[in-house]
């Protein structure tokens, strides 16, 4: 990108321009990117959030709910009186207000085979915050064949986890290797039911955008392959390899 930053912009992410990693180049390369970030609950919220103050330049968000009153102590950007509102009008909003220089485009639809194709085909990176197995293996499918960047995160109770799958490697494994369809229920997911503390949704969703921006940056410390385990109520982070599956698609 050619374009000289304006003075403003620079006061504005000086603190983030400043490490020796970002610098000014680094910087363009945040303004550049486009991230797409399906569902925006509990990891969506705040990692639409901290991308849009990273100085991310295009932002995709994807949900088709209302908001509740239960999503309220775990989703960051929603307050009660915007109870039974459209999620992604309200984020969209509340996004334009934090930095006016990043370009919100919303999708009030769930995602399907259909028209993924039309949306994530815009986006060089893809953040998944949902909260159910369908849409997680579509995304991997997606992603897998067209050699997409996608971080996948889920959580239930005091536990999160995080893969980051770069599928241009073709050595790495895919969200199938893991959990295997025939084996896994949305049970595990389900908040409902297992419940979820609000503070480990924020932080598994900001971790998600740390790791957008560390591939954007093209950084040292990445986690392709492994899943990172996130233990809040004993503290505990810890990273273990996926063993790629010789009968799964990603072989």
């Amino acid at each position: 990108m050619k374009k000289q930053l304006s003075k403003s912009y620079i006061e504005r992410f000086s603190r983030q321009i400043i490490l020796k990693n970002v610098g000014v180049l680094g910087q363009k390369k945040i303004l550049s990117s486009k991230v797409l970030i399906v569902g925006v609950g509990g990891l969506g919220c705040p990692a639409a959030e901290f991308l849009t103050r990273a100085g991310v330049g295009n932002i995709g968000i994807i949900d088709n709910d209302k908001i509740a009153l239960s999503n309220i102590h775990r989703q960051s950007l929603y307050s009660s009186s915007e109870v039974g509102k459209s999620k992604v009008a309200v984020v969209k909003k509340k996004l334009n207000l934090i930095n006016q220089n990043t370009i919100i485009k919303s999708y009030k639809l769930r995602l399907n085979k259909i028209n993924i194709k039309k949306i994530a085909k815009n986006y060089s990176y893809i953040v998944d915050g949902s909260d159910n197995f369908k849409t997680k293996f579509l995304l991997n499918d997606y992603c897998l064949k067209n050699k997409k960047i996608l971080i996948s995160g889920a959580i239930s109770k005091f536990d999160g986890h995080i893969f980051t799958f770069n599928f241009k490697n073709k050595k790495i494994p895919c969200l199938r290797c893991f959990y295997q369809e025939n084996k896994i229920s949305d049970d595990l997911l389900n908040c409902e039911a297992e419940g979820i503390l609000g503070t480990v949704a924020s932080t598994i969703g900001s971790l998600q955008a740390n790791e957008v921006l560390k591939k954007i940056l093209n950084l040292n410390g990445n986690i392709d392959g492994f899943i990172l385990i996130v233990d809040m109520l004993n503290m505990n982070f810890r990273k273990a390899k996926i063993k790629k599956r010789k009968e799964c698609i990603c072989k």
